[in-house]
């Protein structure tokens, strides 16, 4: 009886299993018949998209390098440390995650718009974010960071602090034990963390939009010319975009899981 109790739930799961396959690739796969070989090659050719998608892949990797340098100690604090207040604070990391995309473009235009504060000292000092590619790369981060976070908090819960403190009675400082034991043993899911952190930035276009319009990244493109020509001229960079993003998301995946293997 309770065999078959388990052989019915593994059945249903291969059942909902397909439908999500079908779900998510079909709509992907789909996108190639809307278009013709000669339209995607004359788009391949356009330096416009070619610079909007340099663009997007740029600005997506200066969002995750930032997000790796500011979000990995705190990772470490939020792993390693109990402190009054932190589901609190991890709850605030969160906040982006849940606003609308949109919602989160506005909330930083109130900061980084030259009529605010934190703006115009900015903007004194020189630093423009407003219509720039830094307002992509913050925008990026702001919806990205937390994914990295989390990821990079649970890898560390998974290291054993006994090691650490090994480490520590041995004579190496805290700088020596979280690289050579923390991250050493952690690197795998902070490199994973990385990724998804990648992939959800290059997507971004909501925040985006908002804050830095021009210089067009790829999503912002595809929307220009959707809205303005219809989907014809819009499918080709999205199909573009799609083998790039899969091509370099494949790659990262691959590169990995190799060294997965070999460790």
């Amino acid at each position: 009886m309770l065999t078959k109790r388990a052989e019915s739930l593994y059945l249903l799961s291969m059942v909902t299993g397909l439908m999500i396959l079908v779900f998510t690739v079909y709509p992907v796969l789909n996108t190639f018949t809307w278009t013709r070989p000669d339209i995607l090659l004359k788009t391949l050719a356009d330096p416009e998209v070619l610079s909007a998608i340099w663009l997007s892949i740029w600005a997506a990797t200066l969002a995750t390098l930032g997000s790796l340098v500011l979000g990995l100690p705190f990772a470490y604090l939020l792993a390693r440390r109990e402190f009054r207040g932190k589901s609190l604070v991890e709850s605030l990391v969160d906040i982006p995650i849940v606003l609308p995309h949109t919602v989160a473009g506005i909330c930083l235009l109130t900061v980084l718009s030259p009529r605010s504060a934190v703006g115009r000292w900015l903007e004194d000092a020189g630093f423009q974010t407003i219509g720039t590619i830094a307002g992509t790369v913050l925008a990026m981060m702001f919806v990205s960071m937390p994914l990295f976070i989390n990821a990079c908090k649970e890898a560390f819960k998974w290291v054993s602090p006994r090691m650490e403190n090994v480490s520590r009675t041995l004579g190496a400082g805290p700088w020596r034990t979280f690289f050579r034991i923390t991250l050493a043993l952690s690197w795998k899911d902070v490199l994973s963390g990385m990724i998804v952190t990648w992939a959800r930035s290059i997507s971004e276009f909501g925040a985006v939009v908002i804050l830095a319009f021009h210089p067009m990244i790829a999503p912002t493109l595809i929307f220009a010319r959707f809205t303005a020509y219809g989907m014809m001229y819009a499918i080709p960079v999205t199909i573009v975009l799609i083998v790039i993003c899969l091509l370099i998301f494949v790659a990262l995946r691959l590169l990995s899981a190799r060294r997965k293997t070999l460790d």
